[in-house]
């Protein structure tokens, strides 16, 4: 696997520290240590990966070669402890001054206590060494001590070069472009890293057919631009040019914040600190402290507001001594003035709310306080009513079930592939969806869709391309909504690759696709293919064979639900609601508030809301770096495995050669990020599925214990090693922005004890005994089918699951027993489920009301294995609809 760049950073110093240390302090051998060549390479490697970071630099390497060369072992492991107590965020007081060392080098070592966030600054340009040092020199002079932050410098000649160092340095925070900047670097960079530049400079992104010049300089400086903020929309971009800037503002003002002059170097200063200052901000976290501070008479509900009834207590005091007492001090009532409502923000609230919709790319952004469910059940009553039909992935989440029954929608269910051997559903191909949709036309009901949801990505990591999903769907009916269920997937909204299958960022490449000439001449060339000259359509197979482009005027209708507690800093039950909808407020926005006025407390969580505004700011200043180690961390557990003899003849590690099928995929390596960024970048710009490679399902079949029990008896109760989702035969490990290197090395260490364990069980155990994942598997059931009082029309899959549901609920029910239940329906019988029938973990329904049930939901219920079943009753058995 190739080495992302901040671990090769690391490791390297880390070496370097390492050996020169024995250099320095073991005489008997430092004449062999002084000629290992892993130091020379570490060294020749740094030269090249610290041209692309800030503090100390190639010249600071090369100072360092030269005392190795010179002997002088204790000054160079002096100045590596330096880089690595930086790298460690250490704070460096008492350096001592060095002669080697010139004046603008001595005053970044004084600098270096600062205890103050530090952030990097990216120059393009082709400048001197002496006007290098000029610049960093009068940095530092502008620094103030009652500045918040401190920055610094990362210069590059080159296009390329800028390109590699915002892809490899996550520090950077902005971008100042000087139109003296050549366009190819002469770095020799890897494979991996000159593809993927390559793939980066060669992207389309929003704003690129906008705001032309006629001046190729400044188209040059255009289509850097587009791409640096294409990559990390979260950068500032800055331009210093001098003539004719007047000219330039004019064309320049979408891409770049401000535009200065050479001499305008306070200014640019005072920008970049000003810019920091509002990605740190934290509306909603800020006044809950200053509440905190602030002395009050309490005179309204919650007893336990300012610890009022906890402190004074001999009982219950140790409330506050194990969550503190800022926890009391914080409470209020959201009537009491202060702190703003989240039903009605209009201050602290909907400043943080205005934040997060920048820093995800959305147009609207909303604070949930009780989890995604009820963000899912908000979006639903917001968009549909009773009767219309909902496109729905049956292996969704239940609260999109829960809530089209709350609505009256119909739901239409869409199958996910099955993949039977690992006991668990993929997504649904586009190819379904698209003849479900034409399924409607061709019955005339078209009119009746309103909208579809999504798992994006799956429990098991399968991701789709909704950029392409929704432009093909919305070729076939133009108005059609999207409610993407990102409940894990927040974090890929701050990853350069991840972020282009997000449903903000499709939703706005889409829109700007939408808006384009060539989109236009290709949509008015297709329907000549899809419509005979009368007005009729195409058989079905030309639709379904052809890549659809949608109608210029296209509505772009999308919303995204996220668990952002689930992969992102936020307390439990923090979530959020995204919106990209051109409808917005014509159609959407009053009763979108109603509906969450609807399903929101009047006594929200203000730690919730608290740990989701401060969450944000995380995501913006440091989001990449924590995404990109994260992925890292576990593409290095996946190899880790698969290349220890032990450990892969007990696992196996699931790709997507196992998790999607090859009609689904175009590219073929099993795991793209082992290869390269720019593998990964290629996949998931082609494929229709892509695995997200923070998930590492393991395949345990040859451990003879099923996933349940190698969760709860070895993961857990020995080891205290936590997982949310198993299968029979699978278990599920995920990475997320807190996951550390130790972590992953304590988790391998773990998984070599307990393979250890199983192979000499399996040596010990009789021949004649079956292992759990030995017995015959029935294959995952599909829906059956509404039964026919609660279906549509029978033709169609719709039908009207509220009205099974009340009429369940209303005692029309009996309990029939598994056993029982087989019974009946081997007889011809055709038992309809009167309730939701829902496994826990991965919380989709099995059964719900008005379904049929078959056979095949039977047999696969009879050897689930899942502890926890919701609406079924082991003691009485299923629910269904008296005979």
């Amino acid at each position: 696997m190739p080495v992302s760049t901040w671990r090769l950073r690391s490791d390297c110093w880390e070496y370097l520290g390492f050996a020169v240390k024995r250099l320095a302090t073991d005489h008997d051998h430092a004449e062999a240590l002084a000629g290992d060549g892993e130091i020379q390479r570490n060294l020749r490697a740094l030269e090249t990966i610290e041209l692309y970071w800030g503090g100390f630099g190639q010249r600071y390497v090369m100072a360092i070669r030269d005392l190795l060369e010179a002997g002088d072992y204790p000054a160079a492991q002096d100045r590596i402890r330096r880089v690595v107590r930086r790298l460690r965020r250490d704070t460096l007081p008492d350096e001592p001054r060095d002669d080697f060392l010139d004046e603008q080098e001595r005053a970044e070592q004084l600098n270096d206590e600062e205890t103050r966030p530090r952030f990097e600054v990216l120059v393009v340009d082709q400048i001197r060494p002496q006007d290098r040092d000029a610049l960093r020199a009068e940095t530092l002079r502008l620094r103030n001590p009652a500045d918040d932050f401190v920055y610094d410098y990362v210069i590059v000649p080159s296009a390329d070069d800028a390109v590699a160092a915002i892809l490899t340095n996550p520090h950077i925070l902005a971008c100042v472009l000087r139109p003296g900047f050549s366009e190819h670097t002469r770095e020799k960079f890897s494979k991996d890293l000159t593809e993927t530049v390559g793939l980066a400079r060669e992207q389309v992104v929003p704003g690129a057919a906008s705001g032309r010049s006629s001046l190729a300089s400044v188209q040059r400086v255009l289509g850097l631009a587009d791409t640096l903020s294409g990559l990390r929309p979260e950068l500032d971009l800055y331009l210093v040019a001098g003539a004719h800037i007047e000219d330039l503002a004019g064309a320049l003002t979408r891409r770049f914040r401000r535009v200065f002059r050479r001499e305008d170097q306070l200014e640019l200063h005072l920008s970049l600190l000003r810019r920091v200052s509002h990605l740190y901000d934290t509306p909603f976290f800020s006044a809950i402290q200053e509440h905190a501070r602030r002395p009050v008479g309490v005179f309204h509900a919650l007893p336990v507001a300012r610890g009022g009834s906890v402190m004074s207590s001999p009982w219950i005091r140790d409330l506050s001594d194990f969550y503190g007492l800022n926890l009391l001090l914080a409470e209020t009532s959201a009537t009491s003035g202060g702190l703003d409502s989240l039903l009605a923000p209009t201050g602290a609230i909907k400043k943080a709310q205005d934040l997060a919709t920048r820093a995800y790319g959305a147009k609207h952004t909303f604070f949930v306080t009780n989890g995604t469910s009820t963000a899912n059940k908000i979006v639903h009553q917001a968009l549909t009513a009773p009767n219309d039909v909902v496109l729905v992935d049956r292996n969704c989440h239940k609260s999109h079930h829960h809530a089209v029954m709350l609505t009256g929608a119909r739901p239409a269910y869409l199958e996910a592939y099955p993949l039977n051997d690992f006991a668990f559903y993929g997504a649904v191909p586009l190819s379904r969806i698209k003849q479900l949709l034409l399924d409607y036309r061709a019955q005339g009901r078209l009119d009746e869709v309103r909208m579809i949801t999504l798992t994006n990505c799956t429990f098991d990591g399968i991701v789709y391309d909704p950029e392409r999903v929704m432009a093909e769907c919305l070729a076939i009916k133009p108005d059609l909504v999207f409610l993407w269920d990102e409940a894990w997937f927040a974090f890929a909204a701050f990853h350069p690759v991840t972020r282009r299958r997000t449903a903000m960022a499709s939703a706005r490449r889409l829109e700007h696709r939408l808006g384009t000439r060539a989109h236009e001449a290709a949509h008015r060339q297709q329907q000549e293919r899809l419509y005979a000259p009368d007005g009729t359509p195409a058989p079905d197979e030309v639709w379904l064979t052809e890549r659809l482009v949608p109608a210029p005027d296209a509505q772009i209708r999308v919303y995204a639900t996220q668990s952002t507690h689930k992969t992102l800093t936020a307390l439990r039950q923090g979530s959020m609601i995204h919106v990209y909808d051109q409808e917005w407020f014509r159609e959407a926005e009053d009763p979108f508030h109603e509906a969450f006025m609807t399903h929101t407390s009047t006594s929200p969580n203000y730690q919730i809301l608290a740990s989701l505004d401060i969450g944000r700011r995380q995501v913006e200043l440091e989001g990449y770096e924590l995404v990109q180690k994260q992925l890292d961390l576990a593409t290095s557990l996946a190899q880790a495995i698969a290349r220890h003899p032990l450990l892969r003849r007990t696992f196996t590690v699931l790709t997507a050669h196992h998790l999607i099928p090859p009609e689904n995929r175009q590219t073929q390596r099993p795991m793209p990020m082992r290869d390269g960024t720019a593998s990964m970048w290629k996949a998931w710009a082609e494929d229709e599925f892509v695995v997200d490679p923070s998930r590492i399902t393991i395949e345990i079949s040859r451990t003879g214990v099923d996933g349940d029990t190698f969760k709860h008896e070895y993961l857990m109760d020995r080891y205290g090693i936590q997982v949310n989702k198993t299968s029979r035969n699978t278990v599920l490990f995920m990475t997320n922005i807190g996951t550390s290197r130790s972590a992953i090395a304590y988790l391998i260490e773990v998984l070599v004890k307990l393979a250890e364990r199983f192979e000499e069980d399996c040596a010990q155990s009789a021949p004649s005994v079956v292992a759990p994942d030995e017995r015959e598997m029935p294959p995952l059931p599909d829906f059956s089918s509404f039964a026919p009082p609660y279906a549509t029309d029978g033709v169609l899959p719709d039908g009207d699951m509220r009205a099974a549901f009340y009429r369940g609920q209303r005692g029309a029910v009996e309990y029939v027993l598994g056993d029982a239940l087989r019974e009946r329906v081997a007889r011809g019988e055709e038992p309809v489920s009167a309730a939701f029938v829902t496994p826990y973990p991965p919380g989709f329904p099995i059964l719900v009301p008005g379904q049929a049930i078959t056979a095949e939901v039977l047999a696969f219920m009879a050897v689930l294995d899942t502890r926890e079943v919701h609406g079924y009753d082991p003691r009485r058995g299923y629910r269904i609809m008296r005979r």
